[in-house]
C-alpha cells in the first residue's frame, strides 16, 4: 500500500482577514488531484482558524500552528487541543523549528504535545529538522534521531502522526536541500523507525519535507521514495501552492 502524498501550508503569523479570504477564495477554485492522490491541510493562525474553517472547500483540512501541552486552565495566550477539537479542527503542527528556537521548546517537550493531542483526538504534524551548525559538524542524523526518540518515547500509535523533515538551514532562505540530501535524511528517519518503532510504523508513517518548496522545486523532491509530502512556508501564501500540491501527480508517476 503506497503512503498517501500529503501537502501542508504553514501560514505562520501573516495575514488579515481580507487577505485570509482571497488565499481561500484561491484554494477552492483550484483544480488539485483528488483526494485519494493527495490530503491538503492548511494552517492559518489561531485566529483565522473559524473563518478558514466555514469557507475552505471540504476535501481540504485545516490544521492549527501549535496547541498546549496539557488539558486547559491558567495558561493565558495558549490554546488547548481540546479547544481545537471543539472547533472541529482536525489537525496540529507540533515542534516547528520556529518554536524550538525562539520559545525553547525542547525535544521532550515537543514529545508531550504529541502525545497530549493524539491522545485528544487530533491529527499531529511533527516537525524535526538540523540547524546548518548541526549539518556542517556531521550530526543531522543524530538531530533528527533525538527529536524523533522524544516522540516515539510518548506514543504507542502512529497512525496520526506525520513527520516533517525541515532543516532549519532551509526555511525561509531560499536555500533548498537537494532532493537526494533529503531523500538521504528521509530514508535515515525510516530506518530509525524500523530499528526503533517498527516496520510497519517505518512503512506507513509519512515524511513530509519542509524548506523553501516551491513550484519549480516541488516535482523533483516528490518523485523520491520516501518523500511523502511537503510543509510549505511561505509559497502556502502564494497561488504557486496549488503548483506543489499538483506535484503529488509526479510521485503517482515515479510510482508506476
Amino acid at each position: 500500500m503506497g503512503r498517501k502524498f500529503i501537502v501542508g501550508g504553514n501560514w505562520k503569523c501573516n495575514g488579515s482577514t481580507e487577505e485570509v479570504k482571497k488565499i481561500v477564495s484561491t484554494l477552492n477554485a483550484a483544480e488539485v488531484p483528488s483526494e485519494d492522490v493527495v490530503e491538503v491541510v492548511v494552517s492559518p493562525p489561531f485566529v483565522f482558524l473559524p473563518v478558514v474553517k466555514s469557507l475552505l472547500r471540504p476535501d481540504f483540512h485545516v490544521a492549527a500552528q501549535n496547541c498546549w501541552v496539557k488539558k486547559g486552565g491558567a495558561y493565558t495566550g495558549e490554546v488547548s487541543a481540546e479547544m481545537l477539537v471543539n472547533l472541529n479542527i482536525p489537525w496540529v503542527i507540533l515542534g516547528h523549528s520556529e518554536r524550538r528556537a525562539l520559545l525553547a521548546e525542547s525535544n521532550e517537550f515537543v514529545g508531550s504535545k504529541v502525545a497530549y493531542a493524539l491522545g485528544q483526538g487530533l491529527k499531529v504534524i511533527a516537525c524535526i529538522g538540523e540547524t546548518l551548525e548541526q549539518r556542517e559538524a556531521g550530526s543531522t542524523l543524530d538531530v533528527v534521531a533525538a527529536q524523533t526518540k522524544a516522540i516515539a518515547e510518548q506514543i504507542a500509535d502512529w497512525t496520526n502522526v506525520v513527520l516533517a523533515y525541515e532543516p532549519v538551514w532551509a526555511i525561509g532562505t531560499g536555500k533548498v536541500a537537494t532532493p537526494d540530501q533529503a531523500q538521504e535524511v528521509h530514508c535515515e528517519l525510516r530506518k530509525w523507525l524500523q530499528a526503533n518503532v517498527s516496520s510497519e510504523v517505518a512503512a506507513s508513517t509519512r515524511i513530509m519535507y519542509g524548506g523553501s518548496v516551491n513550484g519549480g522545486n516541488c516535482k523533483e523532491l516528490a518523485a523520491k521514495p520516501d518523500v511523502d509530502g511537503f510543509l510549505v512556508g511561505g509559497a502556502s501564501l502564494k497561488p504557486e501552492f496549488i503548483d506543489i500540491i499538483k506535484s503529488a501527480e509526479a510521485k503517482k508517476g515515479a510510482q508506476v
